[in-house]
């Protein structure tokens, strides 16, 4: 490892209400990893079921945690942030956890590539019992394809930025719904900067029965679709990009069109190669290297 001086402070929070029976293997995936500038700190909206009590226990390792009534998960995020001032940002939920080494993994990427602003990993998932289960195939981003619909699950867990972003793209995240905010923020992190992929584990997402957006899955989607509306109703020229996804919506609404249309036409978009596709990040000869394929 390189000098501690030199790694960038990250700033991490993570909003909590009655997780205990997660909690606490989500604080040791973050605290485990000993990342020598870490401003952790832990929202908790007034939980009754132990979890104070956990947070307790690691408090002396803690950046800051408070523990009063809030009005949800988004506006615990940044009353969080609020009392933070790293240079790197990101959340992890009380659910869900770090993989191992994976803040170094973000810590040297931004300090490697100072025009980096915003970096995503590979999407994975954990089961309720925290097993590491799922590791997905790298995407590659662009915003006319985010805006588009090609590929609208930009994983939050895995998911850090640069707080000059974060700045200029409003310095919250929208609080006034109870889920979906993490995509209206993409939303606004693609006006001002490129997302860049990288070929690595970062964090990932536990499958468990309490969460709410598996609890109504088709009611999240219908946000992302308005966000992106009224996205697109505020670019200048946006002529074609409103015509391929009426032509998409219409495709999938036709009996048995859905899945191929997703297949072969979105999933083909994805991938196709362009000058919008900022190149993936890879660790190769013992250093982080720009690989545009």
């Amino acid at each position: 490892m390189a000098d501690p001086a030199h790694w960038p402070t990250i700033a991490l929070v993570t909003p909590v209400f009655n997780s205990a029976r997660y909690l606490e293997a989500s604080i040791q995936s973050v605290l485990s990893q000993n990342y020598p500038h870490l401003q952790y700190v832990i929202a908790d909206g007034g939980s009754t079921d132990g979890s104070i009590e956990i947070i307790r226990k690691y408090e002396h390792r803690l950046h800051a945690w408070f523990s009063g009534k809030d009005r949800g998960m988004y506006d615990a995020i940044n009353q969080a942030f609020a009392r933070t001032s790293g240079e790197v940002m990101g959340w992890i939920s009380a659910t869900d956890l770090l993989h191992v080494g994976s803040l170094f993994v973000v810590g040297s990427v931004f300090r490697e590539f100072p025009a980096v602003e915003w970096v995503t990993g590979h999407p994975t998932g954990f089961s309720e019992d925290g097993m590491a289960v799922q590791v997905l195939n790298l995407r590659r981003w662009s915003r006319m394809r985010f805006l588009a619909g090609v590929n609208r699950y930009i994983q939050q867990e895995s998911t850090y930025w640069r707080r000059s972003l974060w700045d200029r793209s409003g310095s919250r995240v929208d609080d006034s719904r109870r889920n979906a905010s993490d995509f209206e923020l993409w939303v606004r992190f693609f006006r001002f900067a490129r997302l860049y992929t990288v070929d690595a584990l970062i964090g990932g997402y536990r499958t468990h029965s309490d969460s709410i957006g598996l609890q109504d899955i088709e009611a999240c989607h219908q946000i992302h679709e308005e966000i992106l509306e009224r996205e697109i109703a505020s670019l200048p020229d946006a002529t074609l990009l409103k015509a391929f996804r009426s032509l998409s919506r219409s495709a999938q609404n036709v009996a048995g069109l859905e899945k191929p249309w997703r297949k072969l036409v979105l999933a083909g978009i994805q991938k196709w190669p362009g000058p919008d596709l900022p190149p993936l990040i890879r660790f190769r000869d013992g250093r982080w290297q720009m690989n545009p394929h």
